[in-house]
């Protein structure tokens, strides 16, 4: 029979299992937020602009390793060199001592207290010696070091890396940076070192992507979301489109029109560019049955406002593609 505490105790329990079970479904269900990658500046805050002045929120899903945590985790645990009381010779003298001991007690083994202090002497004259030894062999190992791997050490300063590795240095002021009418503004950086400078070209198409990434989801457009975004935010956003045919509905995205944009930064890392652009645009974004076609979230006939930093990627000058999407906080 299980007594009255001990009922209590696994009522306590079942209780406190309940209640993680809700709290995980309830972060397991949620959807959205900060997600994708921005390269090394993935952790990273984003700089606040006119369109965006809050802080961005931190990026809550990312496939690229958070730097901060990994050297962490990989910082060397310091070193102790164990003393001779502490390895080998620490064994022997304890195992020695519990012989010595038992000859006392029993009268013989090692012939009494007198003998026992004689075998210490000789174990720590043994003991001494082979620090002794251990220390000139070391001296030597100091002396000669073994030689370094061919090549290791070549190529490891700045001439090593290669042109495309370096990243340009633009001179052109941020406010250089032509604006979309009421859209696209200056940076919001201009003296860092990888700062790179964005065409009028490259602004729009960060205008257009938005009404296609957008539209695209909208009509779950898989093959698109394919063409405008990265591998990563393909996995993102094709989840949240599974989960949305799991409850029978579908998110019905019209009618995107960009209202205020302006860059938060662009740099380059090795063979790719980046640029974060802060962007407020409205839309008309409700969610259907997807049987009766029916709203079951949001107005049709009323737009809603969104801002939004967006992260657009492209490599070797190719084709921008949306990398990231994070919330202002």
């Amino acid at each position: 029979m299980i007594s009255r505490s001990g009922r209590f105790a696994v009522l306590l329990a079942g209780l406190f299992l309940a209640f993680s079970m809700v709290a995980v479904d309830h972060a397991d269900a949620r959807r959205g937020g900060s997600f994708g990658s921005r390269g090394t500046r993935t952790f990273q805050s984003v700089p606040p602009t006119r369109t965006a002045p809050q802080p961005a929120a931190p990026v809550e899903r990312s496939m690229t390793p958070n730097a901060a945590t990994n050297n962490a985790a990989r910082q060397p645990q310091a070193f102790q060199r164990p003393g001779f009381f502490n390895g080998l010779g620490g064994s022997m003298i304890r195992g020695l001592l519990l012989g010595g001991l038992i000859g006392v007690l029993l009268g013989h083994g090692f012939g009494g207290l007198a003998g026992m202090l004689g075998l210490l002497l000789q174990v720590l004259l043994i003991g001494g010696a082979i620090m002794l030894a251990i220390r000139f062999f070391r001296s030597q190992s100091a002396q000669n070091p073994a030689p370094a791997m061919a090549g290791a050490s070549r190529g490891a300063g700045s001439f090593g890396r290669s042109a495309a590795a370096r990243p340009e240095t633009s001179n052109a002021p941020a406010s250089s940076i032509p604006g979309i009418g009421s859209g696209f503004g200056g940076t919001s950086q201009a003296n860092i070192s990888d700062e790179i400078t964005l065409t009028k070209t490259d602004l729009d198409t960060f205008q257009q992507r938005l009404t296609e990434v957008q539209e695209a989801f909208g009509r779950e457009d898989h093959a698109a979301l394919r063409r405008l975004v990265t591998p990563e935010m393909v996995s993102y956003l094709s989840e949240e489109l599974a989960d949305n045919a799991k409850k029978g509905v579908r998110n019905d995205v019209s009618d995107v029109s960009l209202l205020e944009a302006d860059i938060a930064e662009s740099w380059r890392e090795g063979d790719r560019d980046y640029a974060t652009a802060a962007l407020r645009y409205e839309s008309r974004d409700v969610t259907r049955d997807r049987i009766s076609d029916k709203i079951v979230e949001g107005q049709a006939d009323q737009p809603t406002e969104t801002t939004e930093l967006w992260t657009f990627t492209r490599q070797n000058g190719g084709d921008w593609k949306l990398a990231a999407i994070q919330q202002p906080s």
